[in-house]
Formats: structure tokens, C-alpha cells, sequence
């Protein structure tokens, strides 16, 4: 029997989020991938290591005997790997991303990263999309992680991934009378487009709640507060698309990307840009 590590860290990470989706979220890999780890990590051992329990997943008696020994070979994988990986690089190096990005996979990223360049010297900030745009084109902000549309895509951008933008709701509750209760996002590209596309249907609306975050728009599409536009990964677990009494246009496709400051880059801001793809198993620029 040999168990890989990255079975085990999906199985690590399936436990700690609750479900598959969820884990697929944090790890950003699809379901369909987790869901295949799983069961060949399963497979493996010869038993189930998972039951499912309502809407979530809690480990049977032998994932429970796994889990200290999952983490413990997870923990020391990656410590190798960082010694192994060390550099001598030293200077200092900014950072920003905005909500989109779950703060576990920051931190993982950032993690890495000083692992591996344990001599530069990381400064990170959560700030919006159009905010972080700004900031990385003035140079003030040498590497960010934010969302833009088709038409503000760069060349050099390397696009995380995308994704379409989609009206949603909570599935009890239909909002099919006016003037419609709507989230906003706070500081954001979005409500350019949302606004224009209810006005143009001449669907009547008003903005009950504005948030910073997806995480935080979500929970309150799922407590049924109102409308929102977000990213179509984020339907399911009660957050459905919505319905409009008449009909909207489209909303655009948005892509999470890194951006790096204009000019030549250096051995530090290059280093960050690898781990970064590293992380989000992305090879190339576009």
C-alpha cells in the first residue's frame, strides 16, 4: 500500500471544509478531481474514510485513524520540499488580492513562499478589484490578485481563472416584486454592470446591503436579504440563480488574475509570480 501525499491533502482538506465543493474551493481544483483523490485514496486503504452526514462529510473510524498520520506526512512533505527549495534571494516585495481569493489559500501561498525565500520580506493587503488596479499600475503594489472584465484584460495578465457573472439568490425566496432588494459590492467593477443591466430592463431596485467580500455577499444571499450578481461558482448550498420578473441582458465574464507593476521584473517579484501559478497550477502568462 503506498498513500500520495496530495490524496492526503485532499482528504485533510475535505474534512476541515465540510464537503467536496468546498475543498475544490480551497484547493482550487475541481470537484470531479477532488472526488477522484478521494476514491483512489480510498481504494487504497482497502475501506470508506468518508460518510456523508446530511450536507457535509465526517471521516468513518478509520479516517479518524488516519487523520494525525495525513497530517503529520502532509506537514513534513512540505517542510522538505521547502528546505530543498530555499533560496538565497533577500529584498522586500509587496503584495495585494482582493476578496475572491480564500484567505487559507493566502496564507498557504504566503507560507510557501517565505519557505522558500525565507530572506524577502513580504508586505500584503486585502483591497478591492478597482482599487488594486490602480495601485499595481502606479507601481505602488508590486504583485496583485484581482478580478477585470473582457475589455480591462491585459496581455500580460495571467489569468487564475474565470468565470461568468450571474444573478443570484437564496432558493426561498424568488424576489419577483419591486422595487427588488440588492446587494452591492463595495468599491467594485460589478455594480457598473448590475445596475446598468436592471435599469435597462426597467426592473425596479434598490441596494439593501454592500459588503467588501464575496464571502460576505454570499452569507447574505443565503440569509435572503436580496439580489446579487456574482460568480457562477458560487451557486449551490442555497444560493440559486435568480429569476427577474422580465428579462436582463447578460452579465460579462469576469477573470481573476496577477498583475505585476509595469517595467522589467525583478529575481524577487519573479520568485512570488512562480509560487503564485505554482499555487494555482497555472504554467504560462497569457
Amino acid at each position: 500500500m503506498q498513500l500520495d501525499v496530495e490524496s492526503l491533502r485532499v482528504l485533510l482538506s475535505v474534512l476541515e471544509t465540510g464537503g467536496m465543493t468546498s475543498a475544490a474551493r480551497q484547493l482550487h481544483m475541481s470537484q470531479s478531481a477532488v472526488s477522484r483523490k478521494v476514491s483512489r485514496l480510498e481504494a487504497k486503504a482497502g475501506q470508506p474514510l468518508l460518510v456523508r452526514e446530511g450536507h457535509s462529510l465526517r471521516p468513518t473510524r478509520a479516517g479518524r485513524e488516519l487523520l494525525p498520520d495525513a497530517q503529520a506526512i502532509v506537514d513534513r512533505h512540505d517542510a522538505a520540499v521547502a528546505r530543498l527549495e530555499c533560496s538565497d534571494l533577500e529584498g522586500k516585495i509587496t503584495m495585494g488580492s482582493n476578496g475572491e481569493v480564500d484567505m487559507s489559500k493566502i496564507a498557504s501561498i504566503l507560507g510557501a513562499f517565505r519557505r522558500r525565500h525565507p530572506s524577502i520580506e513580504v508586505e500584503f493587503s486585502l483591497d478591492p478589484s478597482p482599487s488594486l488596479s490602480e495601485r499595481v499600475q502606479s507601481g505602488e503594489v508590486d504583485v496583485a490578485l484581482f478580478q477585470v472584465s473582457d475589455q480591462s484584460l491585459e496581455k500580460t495578465d495571467v489569468v487564475l481563472w474565470s468565470d461568468d457573472l450571474v444573478f443570484v439568490t437564496s432558493a426561498s425566496d424568488d424576489f419577483s416584486n419591486q422595487p427588488v432588494p440588492f446587494l452591492d459590492f463595495d468599491c467594485c467593477f460589478y455594480n457598473e454592470y448590475t445596475h446598468a443591466a436592471m435599469e435597462e430592463a426597467g426592473i425596479e431596485f434598490k441596494t439593501v446591503f454592500t459588503a467588501a467580500t464575496s464571502a460576505n455577499v454570499r452569507e447574505a444571499v443565503r440569509a435572503g436579504i436580496g439580489v446579487a450578481a456574482m460568480n457562477a461558482r458560487y451557486l449551490g448550498d442555497d444560493v440559486v440563480e435568480w429569476t427577474p420578473p422580465t428579462e436582463l441582458c447578460g452579465l460579462p465574464r469576469v477573470h481573476q488574475v496577477l498583475r505585476t507593476a509595469p517595467g522589467e521584473h525583478s529575481e524577487v517579484v519573479a520568485a512570488l509570480v512562480d509560487t503564485i501559478r505554482d499555487s494555482f497550477g497555472v504554467g504560462t502568462a497569457r
